[in-house]
């Protein structure tokens, strides 16, 4: 008997509010969250400033990390792309898609279903290629890349922490 795919999740994206801010800081509270990320939660300002960075980006490129809600309006955490935001190393130059979702939206298809959905906006835009950095023990996010039909191209080392990034592409 052939398997029968879960539906995909409904998603709805937003551009980051002031409010988001709090959201996102509670949605990503959790160590396991932050494994890739630094490892320990960020601090209430750095996510004030990452949501104004969202919206001056949406303004100025028509795309950003986007805030992902679910049907009841819940945020579950963001994706969306935006300039690769480190000039030392890595995809220089390039649009980055990402997603980060807190641990309670794990395994439900979210991350792959908002990831498509900015795939759909970012076409629409005009961008042509996006690339996708991911720790090589990152295998809910490798996964969700693969999903997407991205490619691995590049391996890179972190320049402070030392450790393996895949880099996937997908030509829009």
């Amino acid at each position: 008997m052939p398997t029968v795919p879960s539906p995909t999740p409904s998603v709805h994206l937003r551009v980051p509010t002031d409010e988001d801010a709090l959201a996102w800081h509670r949605v990503f509270d959790d160590p396991e969250v932050m494994e890739f990320h630094g490892g320990r939660s960020a601090e209430f300002s750095v996510y004030e400033e990452l949501t104004a960075r969202q919206r001056r980006h949406d303004a100025e490129l028509g795309h950003c990390l986007w805030t992902v809600l679910d049907d009841a309006g819940e945020v579950l955490g963001f994706t969306g792309a935006q300039p690769w935001p480190h000039g030392s190393f890595g995809p220089v130059g390039e649009i980055e898609i990402g997603w980060r979702l807190g641990r309670a939206a794990w395994g439900h298809g979210y991350a792959t279903a908002a990831a498509r959905t900015t795939l759909e906006r970012l076409r629409d835009a005009g961008v042509r290629e996006v690339v996708a950095m991911i720790n090589e023990r990152n295998e809910r996010s490798l996964a969700v890349a693969r999903r997407l039909g991205m490619r691995q191209a590049e391996t890179y080392t972190t320049p402070v922490s030392r450790l393996t990034a895949y880099c996937f592409r997908l030509e829009l």
